[in-house]
């Protein structure tokens, strides 16, 4: 198992910049025949390094205390107009309770807010990302032909897709919710954005993400397709989503964006020192461990299954570094706390993460 460490961090949390499209695809993009397509994905590496690197400065500084939000009932949510640009926010067209907006791109935005906090107020009795109603705010059409949606410690920003490999980051539902839910993590666990913790903070935003879209379309854990970012791809492009957790490695296989990388169990483990050791492939692995949690106890994900994942999450057990064995065993003892041992749950992450080759043992 790799002992992966990440810097201190003065501030004592890790407002990390995460993209929902692994820089890994985009990399492979970029070495395309095509010279558009190689341009853009190019132009998005280079900013997404550029941001990362200005968040990890910003963070080592220190950041400033946000000022306290009164805590309501509902959202408050805010959407921005980047037009095009990269100056965050933008101009505002869309605040908490405004009528529709002529633009769809605004309204999916919104409406993806407001999806996140109500799975987590009703489903968790959480109140926003941050558990004390932090407003949410959104900035859409930043950048030009940007190919990623990305959440950089404060707000969520949304690029259009080049139109040919990524349409409009909006239209899925569970990348909003994927986004957010690393602020969630942010104001928790806070898991380090590195090795196994980083996996498992991607990973925990998938989860999420796809309890999002399970609680919009009410669906159960046997009509979901577990896909994430399904919808979001050209439709050139031969794959369903970005990733899979039912079947990790198998959400797409194209010749410009490659095969999707994705372990399902540790026997894949893919040992690398690029995309920060690795975080947005391994994730597959605690992916598809929740995956076979929650199909093994049927029914609504975000019931049984999800309150185990958010139990854990924010129960105060987890290390910041934690690896897959230490969110193994505190997933177990998660669902003994609630829902007893021995029984239905307490059976299903047992064998979840056996499937996986995950010990839950000490």
């Amino acid at each position: 198992m790799n002992d992966f460490r990440a810097p201190g961090r003065p501030d004592g949390r890790h407002p990390v910049f995460c993209t929902v499209v692994p820089p890994h695809l985009h990399d492979r993009i970029a070495r395309s025949e095509d010279p558009r397509r190689a341009d853009v994905a190019q132009r998005t590496l280079e900013h997404d390094s550029f941001l990362r690197t200005r968040r990890r400065v910003t963070t080592l500084r220190g950041i400033a205390p946000e000022p306290v939000t009164p805590v309501v009932d509902g959202p408050l949510r805010t959407v921005y107009d980047a037009q095009h640009r990269t100056r965050l926010p933008g101009k505002k067209v869309r605040g908490e309770g405004d009528p529709v907006h002529a633009d769809a791109t605004v309204n999916r935005a919104y409406a993806g807010l407001g999806a996140t906090y109500e799975l987590f107020l009703k489903g968790f009795g959480r109140r926003s990302i941050d558990g004390t109603g932090l407003a949410l705010d959104a900035s859409v059409h930043y950048s030009e032909d940007y190919d990623n949606a990305f959440w950089d410690g404060r707000q969520m920003v949304f690029g259009d897709g080049d139109g040919e490999l990524f349409l409009d980051f909006t239209v899925a539902v569970d990348v909003i919710g994927h986004e957010l839910t690393h602020g969630v993590t942010q104001y928790s666990a806070n898991l380090e954005y590195h090795g196994q913790s980083g996996a498992l903070n991607e990973s925990v935003s998938d989860v999420f993400g796809s309890l999002i879209k399970q609680y919009t379309l009410e669906q159960t854990a046997d009509q979901a397709d577990w896909l994430i970012g399904a919808g979001l791809l050209g439709p050139r492009v031969s794959g369903v989503a970005l990733r899979s957790m039912k079947a990790p490695g198998t959400a797409y296989d194209d010749d410009e964006l490659g095969r999707d990388p994705q372990p399902a169990t540790m026997d894949a483990y893919v040992r690398t020192n690029r995309d920060n050791g690795g975080v947005h492939i391994n994730s597959g692995i605690p992916n598809h461990a929740f995956y076979v949690v929650a199909t093994e106890l049927g029914g609504k994900s975000w019931e049984r299954a999800g309150q185990i994942w958010y139990d854990t999450l924010t129960g105060g057990q987890l290390d910041t570094d934690a690896d897959f064995a230490q969110f193994a065993r505190v997933s177990l003892a998660a669902a003994t706390a609630r829902y007893g041992d021995g029984g239905a749950e307490h059976r299903a992450v047992q064998k979840a993460w056996s499937v996986v080759g995950v010990p839950t043992a000490g």
